[in-house]
């Protein structure tokens, strides 16, 4: 069964002259030596090249001349446009742009079909046959295709926040100018050192002295340091108490509500030549906010954060609520999402190229080497976002915070 016409003629002429060595090796063996066209298909979960009765699994992703890349670890098709179109075991594309999807009632593998010339190789798609049900729309699987530069500062001064949490501290030291453009000089994340042997007060008196003391030799000056607890942290007790203890160094430690903490963060990360074009998703463990602009003013919404799972709360109920919530975000503002917070970290990370600004996340169900109960959580309430808005890009910036949204806010 043949997918609708778009598609065929997006996939129609392709040819291996631009691929990877290996597979562009064995796919042209295979056309020479057997006159059958060798096709992707996934077999027993592994992503080979089939040609005729025999077949060798791919070693390395093949990106086609026009761009369209075929993904062996993940088993899928990236177009273009950064749409994903996943593989099930059967579904076959073949070098001449011929997709066949496997039916649900018969495991039959198509017959081989004898090579065209590559000469030929890119005559126009036959018709299309009767529709069927598109693949299901996901978000792109590339890493490189956001290249949005922020505006650098200019004279900007140094100022520094910590994200007082129950396990440790989050630090950021900013340059911000008089336009508020900024740039990130130094970060530390889960900084639980600094919390270790605070037995007394005058343990949490020396041991915060000496963090601070690190920000004051980078050059942040002492009014220019703040202090803030995020939302989820607020009721611990280990923040409680390195609250008193900041409190009597005579610094003002700042507790948001998850309100506040939406539209802190929808300020730092949502880039003003996005503001009529996206919204920004703050996936935090213990709740997650939605936030975007409408007539300049941050909306927010906050909903379950990625530690539910603790709570034995149900994931279905929880995509259910995210997907409530998600749903109030404006049609308009849907294309793009910058999304920030731990468990998007750790899947920007582990697709991350290089050392780029802006990483584009691949969709919720490509990410099986990452475990563990809070990831897992967390993807549900991913997967739940992109089902209800249907955003291509999610976009994870690694120099973003709420609490710097919180420095953007002083005079």
């Amino acid at each position: 069964m043949k997918l609708p016409l778009f598609f065929s003629l997006m996939l129609s002429g392709l040819v291996l002259a631009n691929a990877p060595q290996q597979a562009l090796a064995q796919s042209k063996k295979s056309v020479q030596t057997s006159g059958f066209i060798p096709w992707f298909t996934v077999k027993n979960n592994t992503m080979v090249v089939q040609t005729g009765d025999k077949t060798k699994p791919l070693s390395e992703d093949v990106t086609l001349p026009n761009g369209i890349r075929v993904e062996y670890r993940t088993q899928s098709i990236v177009l273009t446009n950064g749409t994903r179109v996943l593989l099930k075991e059967g579904d076959m594309l073949s070098l001449n742009g011929e997709f066949l999807k496997k039916s649900p009632m018969t495991a039959a593998v198509p017959a081989p079909v004898k090579a065209a010339p590559v000469a030929e190789a890119t005559a126009v798609a036959a018709p299309a046959p009767a529709p069927v049900a598109a693949a299901p729309v996901v978000a792109p699987a590339t890493a490189s295709t956001f290249t949005y530069s922020p505006a650098a500062p200019v004279n900007g001064k140094l100022k520094g926040v910590v994200e007082l949490g129950a396990s440790g501290f989050n630090m950021f030291i900013i340059r911000v100018d008089d336009q508020h453009n900024w740039k990130l000089e130094k970060s530390e994340f889960g900084n639980s050192l600094v919390m270790e042997n605070m037995a007394t007060e005058d343990d949490v008196r020396t041991g915060l002295k000496a963090y601070i003391g690190k920000m004051l030799d980078f050059g942040v000056g002492g009014h220019d340091i703040h202090f803030v607890v995020s939302s989820g942290a607020s009721l611990s007790p280990e923040t409680r108490r390195i609250t008193k203890g900041l409190e009597a160094l005579k610094y003002v430690v700042n507790t948001v509500t998850p309100e506040r903490e939406g539209a802190l963060g929808l300020r730092a990360a949502l880039p003003p030549a996005f503001a009529n074009k996206a919204f920004m998703f703050d996936m935090g463990s213990a709740n997650s906010k939605i936030a975007w602009l409408a007539g300049g003013q941050p909306q927010v919404t906050d909903t379950y954060g990625s530690k539910y799972y603790e709570k034995n709360i149900d994931d279905a109920k929880v995509a259910a609520e995210v997907k409530a919530k998600a749903e109030k975000i404006p049609a308009r503002l849907r294309g793009t999402c910058f999304i920030i917070g731990g468990v998007p970290y750790e899947l920007a990370k582990a697709v991350r190229q290089g050392q780029e600004h802006y990483t584009v996340l691949r969709a919720a169900d490509a990410y099986p080497q990452l475990t563990g109960a809070k990831i897992k959580s967390g993807l549900n309430i991913y997967q739940a976002v992109a089902s209800a808005t249907g955003c291509q890009q999610f976009v994870f910036g690694y120099d973003t915070n709420f609490t710097i949204g919180y420095l953007l806010s002083l005079p």
